[in-house]
């Protein structure tokens, strides 16, 4: 009898969906990703349900959305928050309890007191464990340039992404000698800003080369007054497409390299006979702006830069059938994760558990559930820090985005004639009724998966009556 898959999960921290080759939308070279991408199931309308780094990892393990248990935003900011416990449930425990040998690599956010070891992971090498190795070998390294990043004088076999490459290496080979499935997290901290490619990637792309963002040129005209003000904030007011281009080149880079990484990851998968019996996932946690709409990094916005990410499941086995196959689903790609590996694992699991569903049905090349038969709506959500709080939700169908923004005026996007979110028709009359019947669905979905942010009569009211100025005076 065969045993029950492994499961190898890797992340990308900041990826947008249009910044992988296999999308066909930007010159980013990732041609490891895109072989796995062409023997995989490939979602091409994933979305991160909270694009911020801690609260969206802590949600991935528990299942549920972080406003249920109080991580609204990362932790390490200015203002005190909740954050899940390991006394809390995890998907990964209950894949340990299930006999799961596991490993947990890279980037944490999920608790500041305990680590991995905590939820269900037996082992752990951490984002200091390579920061010592670094310190170590280069013990005057200095960067100079802030978030906006430079070239990293680092070697391309001490970088950051191919020092995890070897541990989750070293792991894979250490897991596969006994006879029990393994679990690895391999959680990258790239591409998020600052972007410090090594050579040869630090080169590869030419910032002349580089196309602009199609959201580039926003004026902010009748959009909320945070937009705008990011800019300020962050002292990019002035740039032009000329100061932005070397920061995407760098971007690109650092994603090529990632790339280089996952593919010698992959390879040591195969090399070692464990690529048959092996489900691997790739996905970000997020997107990035990295210049489009004129911003930095991923805060008071809810637009596809930062919600659409990159989404690979490939199943081993026959009966999966899952080659090549394009999904075009909306799908949450961390909230439907859980139930997905557990029942690709064969386990029980309660439905009341999760806020997402399993992907498993999509993984079939046959009878898999049509765009009308799955979920019609995908639901988003943020609460603010770094420069202040503010809070938008966000649903999102296949042809609008509704983001409620609870002090400031809403926005409205009709997706399908402008894709790059430039023109906000919240204010038009002929989208009256549509903003209705979306409010009402977006209250719909709050209330069922238990949102505080609906819990008192001022906020319903906007939702639910319209009590919502949405023009400037």
């Amino acid at each position: 009898m065969q045993r029950q898959p492994n499961i190898l999960f890797i992340t990308a921290d900041q990826l947008r969906s249009d910044c992988v080759g296999y999308s066909g939308k930007y010159p980013v070279q990732t041609p490891n990703l895109d072989q796995l991408a062409a023997r995989s199931t490939v979602f091409h309308h994933a979305y991160s349900h909270f694009p911020v780094c801690s609260p969206a990892r802590q949600s991935l393990l528990h299942g549920k959305r972080p406003e249920t248990f109080g991580a609204l935003w990362n932790y390490n900011s200015f203002l005190p928050v909740g954050y899940l416990q390991p006394d809390q449930y995890t998907w990964t425990k209950q894949l340990a309890d299930a006999g799961y040998r596991s490993a947990f690599l890279g980037k944490w956010g999920v608790n500041p007191e305990f680590g991995p070891t905590a939820f269900g992971y037996e082992s752990y090498v951490s984002e200091g464990d390579y920061r010592a190795f670094r310190q170590s070998r280069y013990p005057d390294l200095t960067y100079t340039n802030g978030f906006f990043g430079e070239n990293n004088p680092v070697a391309l076999a001490d970088s950051e992404t191919h020092w995890y490459a070897d541990r989750a290496i070293e792991t894979i080979e250490t897991l596969s000698q006994g006879d029990r499935p393994w679990h690895i997290a391999l959680h990258f901290a790239e591409p998020h800003l600052p972007c410090r490619p090594s050579e040869p990637f630090a080169e590869m792309y030419d910032p002349a080369q580089v196309p602009e963002w199609d959201g580039f040129r926003d004026n902010f005209a009748s959009k909320p007054y945070i937009q705008a003000q990011q800019l300020a904030s962050w002292g990019v007011e002035s740039f032009t497409w000329e100061d932005w281009a070397p920061i995407v080149a760098r971007y690109y880079g650092i994603i090529s390299q990632l790339d280089d990484a996952i593919g010698r990851v992959l390879a040591a998968l195969a090399r070692l006979g464990q690529a048959d019996n092996t489900i691997i996932v790739f996905t970000a946690d997020h997107g990035d702006m990295c210049g489009s709409h004129g911003m930095m990094d991923k805060h008071y916005i809810l637009y596809d830069d930062v919600i659409r990410v990159p989404l690979i499941i490939s199943f081993p086995g026959e009966s999966s059938q899952a080659v090549g196959l394009e999904r075009e689903q909306l799908v949450y790609n961390l909230l439907d994760l859980g139930p997905t590996l557990l029942d690709l694992a064969g386990l029980d699991y309660s439905a009341d558990s999760f806020h997402g569903k399993s992907l498993a049905p999509l993984l079939l090349a046959a009878n898999a559930p049509s765009d009308a038969d799955w979920r019609d709506q995908i639901v988003a959500t943020y609460n603010g820090q770094q420069f202040g709080l503010y809070t938008q939700r966000m649903i999102r169908t296949k042809e609008w985005k509704y983001v409620w923004n609870l002090t400031d005026i809403d926005e409205l996007y009709d997706m399908q004639h402008d894709h790059a979110e430039l023109c906000n028709v919240i204010s038009l009359p002929e989208h009256q009724e549509r903003i209705a019947e979306l409010r009402t669905r977006l209250y719909e979905q709050l209330k069922k998966e238990e949102d505080p942010v609906i819990s008192n009569e001022w906020t319903r009211r906007q939702l639910l009556n319209g009590a919502k100025r949405n023009q400037r005076a």
